[in-house]
């Protein structure tokens, strides 16, 4: 399955900025201990998802809304 690109530029190193350090956050969380677990996995499941974004180049929200940044590297160039 190929995933058409709507992620591009600035908006994608503030995702992959914003995905690790959510990892970061979780992977705290998690050490932290027993009643911050729920912390964890919803900071994990946050940060997965801004890196999959990254890795991609695709995300489900910009593609429901009609948004494309990728259009913005190109009138840069």
């Amino acid at each position: 399955m190929v995933l058409p690109q709507n992620v591009g530029g600035l908006d994608r190193i503030v995702r992959a900025v914003l995905g690790i350090w959510l990892v970061v956050v979780a992977v705290a969380a998690f050490r932290d201990g027993d009643d911050r677990r729920v912390t964890a996995l919803t900071a994990a499941v946050a940060g997965a998802g801004l890196l999959f974004n990254v890795w991609t180049g695709f995300c489900g929200c910009n593609a429901v809304f009609g948004i494309d940044t990728t259009a913005t590297d190109s009138a840069r160039e």
